[in-house]
């Protein structure tokens, strides 16, 4: 394996998408002909005749590397072909997040809502992406020889079906033309592209067959087959063709489940069906007459379903927003009230109204009737639209399709879809409207769009993949005991979050819906722990014998209103529970009961967020519920490296502006600061802090100013050099950083930071004591040299303090020898003992008395200074020190 320093320097890298075609592989080589000192990443292909051709030939031509050989931060331009999505580009994912980077990116497919923001962008609606840069080649002057002719030409043949396609443009044809002046040989490109099939490829081309049949969707025929083997199938574009072009099919769509995959491979041969916008709604891509999708964790019936929902939707589809949306709609003006919108919508019986600009009808937001009513009974009833209102929504037009409506309703769950043209509002289609139209005709509904579908994904793997034995078998055993109560069980919350995010977390976190109390008991009994039961909140903590926890809690049971037609009643008790939750990304729950094992439960977007790396609270009045959530949102902002969301941080803002916190009990702020103190980096959350103003609102005199950020700094520094190396006593972290938050704060005012955070009485005592003690020792360390300070002096300063002390000082000390010094006390010297005891001192006649300390006191003196550092040496000076007491008192006594 190469080491860092022996990795490649790659400033400009050009690459494409994740199983790549010829097109794409065509496209990349072309590139090098434009950017003729990059580095090729090729990102691996399942294409069989693709994989043998690149091993044999390309890697000898071309400058082609692997990923691992390169230094990702040395990448400084990034060349994308044929895609411009993000999400097909993992193999060089690093390099999307070096600074300054700057992408180029040619392809021929749609546009898309994850596109990369490029400063160049080469986009054509051409039949190949190599055709694009083709053109860019004859353009500059360039000339290419036989073997690059040849491998763009198979690009260009690949992707235009050898011209037979619809989308096959003039340009690929003029573009064919050049390459064959260039020394194209078709003969290779002929050979390469109609291989002769195996034994094998025919029999499953012969399942193809049998399985294949046809639909009539809006007067389209549709081929709908599929084939099924528990290995993969290479090449299997290649049958897809066959199959087409043997019997005369316009429109195929293939499904091949191979192993724990469905591959879907579509072709299009009508203008009428894009299935490039098809594939992609199942998390695939290509362009309008050829595209491919991989689906996870489904069976070929599921996908199946999907596919006819987005038939029904997407070719010539009848139903449009026009015919859905409800005008004019009921609307209400910014600058109105909490309390107007609550009189409003219940005039009209409304769940959420559109609000638009004072006299104009453009919508700058959606409030709903529940947060409306919340405000109020927060005595927010005079308070301004503008501060709870959703400002983040999606918007239609009039001619928009019906798939996009339920895309955003069901999908994105926003109830309310406002219609606009040319800027105003001109109507609104509600999940009601949406719910009447689908209950007529339900197949319309895609199976990925059904709300207990869509947040049902399976993760059983990679929960297999990310718990250790020991935790899978607390979930089997609790799954197991929930069906045989007649009860569903879930893993919720963090758990949960920190298994899709990669992170080990083992403090499980149960939901019942059922009696959590009974449930904990059953579970504890079964596993030989104890349970403690807290009857009033109806939850219960299991104890088990190796000291592992379990949190057991009941779903919250009440009725939750939803359409009929939608079957996620069941799952309503689990809702509302995670409902009350602070964020989306902690309002996830796992199944785990035996036959749903492993359903991720999702009513949130968490994935989303987790995916977009966002925090993001579940509804309006999150923090005026609860401000605490504020510091819980910049510890999870901070400790996962993500953002919080546009939305929640102006709802922090106007929290701070209603100064929320002074409301909060010194107890529950304290305690969220410790939570943030026990952070891998606490010192990013209270910078944070300081940013939004934070620290001030807690208390004035805890804002941080140039000096305190200097010693939290520093503390941070010395805290993990001496976590690393585990010795004892343990830190306390709030107590640590506490010190330097206060550093500064004068004798008589600190008080006022204590009570603000409902210190105990014996917390404070401890800590002025504390403060104290460092303040007594920095004036001692001021006196102390290196070198003619003895480090039993050192010794006898810290001795006495905290390690939390100890720390504090060895970061407020500029004197480098002094925290070399501290370090050597933490590391060795505060562990030393002497070998002689008080025993040891009466054995050798000496009376016992005060005059044991003041010789153990001198022994260990001695020890720490080199001068007595066997035991021999410490008896021998025992006796020695015992004269001179002795005649010392005898002296006194003369006197």
């Amino acid at each position: 394996m190469k080491n860092k320093q022996e990795k490649i320097l790659a400033p400009t890298v050009i690459t494409a998408h994740a199983n790549a075609d010829f097109d794409a592989l065509g496209a990349m080589v072309a590139a090098s002909k434009l950017y003729p000192d990059a580095v090729l990443i090729f990102p691996g292909s399942q294409e069989s005749s693709l994989r043998n051709f690149f091993i044999e030939s390309t890697t000898y031509l071309f400058n082609f590397k692997a990923f691992k050989d390169i230094e990702p931060e040395s990448v400084k331009l990034l060349v994308v072909v044929d895609t411009r999505q993000r999400s097909r580009i993992p193999h060089v994912r690093p390099v999307l997040d070096n600074e300054g980077l700057r992408i180029h990116l040619y392809d021929h497919h749609p546009d898309s809502d994850e596109d990369l923001p490029a400063e160049k962008s080469v986009v054509r609606d051409w039949g190949s992406t190599t055709t694009i840069i083709t053109h860019e080649i004859r353009e500059r002057g360039l000339t290419l020889n036989a073997e690059e002719a040849t491998l763009l030409g198979i690009g260009i043949y690949e992707d235009t079906g050898s011209f037979g396609f619809n989308t096959t443009t003039p340009q690929d044809f003029e573009a064919a033309g050049w390459l064959k002046g260039q020394g194209m040989d078709i003969e290779v490109i002929t050979d390469l592209l109609s291989h002769e099939l195996s034994a094998e490829q025919v029999t499953y081309l012969g399942e193809l067959f049998k399985n294949a049949k046809t639909y009539d969707i809006h007067g389209v025929d549709v081929v709908i087959t599929e084939m099924s083997t528990d290995k993969f199938v290479p090449d299997f574009a290649l049958l897809v063709h066959k199959l087409m072009d043997m019997e005369k099919i316009k429109v195929v769509f293939a499904l091949g489940r191979m192993a724990d995959r469905i591959h879907l491979v579509a072709r299009s041969r009508n203008p009428d069906v894009n299935v490039g916008r098809i594939c992609a709604s199942l998390g695939g891509g290509g362009h309008d007459a050829a595209a491919s999708a991989t689906v996870k964790d489904r069976t070929l019936a599921e996908v199946r379903d999907d596919l006819f929902a987005l038939f029904y939707s997407q070719i010539n589809p009848q139903i449009v927003v026009d015919s859905l949306m409800s005008r004019p709609p009921v609307v209400i003006e910014g600058d109105r009230t909490m309390a107007d919108a609550v009189e409003l919508m219940t005039r009209y019986g409304l769940k959420d109204v559109p609000v638009v600009e004072k006299d104009s009808m453009r919508c700058i937001g959606i409030i709903g009737h529940k947060i409306a009513d919340k405000a109020i009974s927060h005595h927010l009833d005079d308070v301004g639209l503008s501060e709870y209102m959703t400002r983040t929504f999606e918007t239609v037009e009039a001619k928009t399709d019906l798939y996009r409506v339920m895309e955003i309703i069901l999908s994105n769950r926003q109830r309310m879809l406002p219609v606009v043209e040319n800027g105003e509002l001109v109507g609104v289609i509600t999940r009601t409207d949406l719910m009447n139209m689908l209950i007529e005709e339900p197949a319309r509904i895609p199976d990925s769009l059904m709300p207990d579908h869509r947040r049902e994904r399976n993760i059983a793997s990679q929960v297999r993949n990310r718990l250790p034995q020991r935790m899978l078998d607390l979930l089997k055993e609790a799954g197991e005991l929930g069906s045989e109560m007649g009860w569903e069980v879930y893993a919720v919350g963090g758990f949960v979050r920190d298994i899709l995010l990669g992170r080990p977390n083992f403090d499980l976190d149960l939901v019942v819906e059922g009696d959590g109390i009974t449930f904990a008991k059953r579970f504890a009994a079964k596993l030989g722990g104890r349970v403690k039961a807290h009857s009033k909140f109806k939850t219960a903590v299991v104890i088990l014998d190796d000291g592992q926890r379990v949190d057991v809690a009941t779903a919250r049971l009440e009725y939750y209103e939803y359409p009929a037609a939608l079957p996620t009643v069941e799952l309503s008790s689990i809702k509302m529970d995670l409902y009350r939750r602070d964020f989306t990304v902690n309002a996830l729950a796992l199944r785990i009961n035996p036959g749903r094992y492993g359903q991720l439960v999702d009513f949130f977007g968490a994935e989303r967020d987790i995916r977009n790396r966002t925090i993001r609270v579940l509804h309006s009045l999150s923090f005026v519920e609860d401000p605490t959530r504020i510091l819980r949102a910049i510890r999870f902002e901070r400790r996962f490296d993500f953002q919080i969301g546009g939305q929640t941080m102006r709802l922090i803002k106007n929290a701070l502006s209603l100064k929320l916190f002074s409301k909060l009990s010194g107890t529950r702020v304290m305690h969220e600061l410790q939570l943030i103190m026990n952070e891998e980096d606490p010192l990013a959350c209270l910078l944070r802090m300081q940013e939004l103003g934070i620290m001030e609102a807690i208390h004035p005199l805890l804002s941080l100013d140039k000096e305190r950020i200097q010693i939290l700094t520093e503390l941070v520094k010395v805290h993990n050099w001496y976590k690393l190396l585990y010795l004892d006593p343990a830190v306390v972290p709030w107590k640590l950083y506490i010190l330097g938050m206060t550093a500064g704060i004068k004798r008589d005012e600190i008080d006022k930071v204590t009570n603000r955070l409902h210190f105990t009485q014996r917390e404070e005592r401890e800590f002025f004591q504390l403060r104290d003690m460092i303040g007594e020792a920095l004036m001692k360390l001021m006196g102390w040299k290196e070198g003619r300070s003895r480090l039993s002096r050192l010794y006898k300063i810290l001795h006495p303090i905290p390690v939390e002390g100890i720390l504090f000082l060895m970061a407020r000390s500029r004197k480098e020898y002094i925290r070399r010094n501290i370090s050597q006390y933490l590391a060795r010297l505060q562990y030393i003992e002497i070998e002689v005891n008080g025993k040891d001192l009466k054995n050798i006649g000496i009376e016992p008395g005060p005059i044991y300390t003041i010789i153990l006191d001198r022994l260990m003196t001695a020890k720490i200074d080199g001068r007595a550092e066997t035991r021999h040496e410490q008896l021998n000076l025992a006796k020695k020190l015992n004269k001179e007491l002795s005649a010392s008192r005898k002296d006194e006594g003369g006197d």
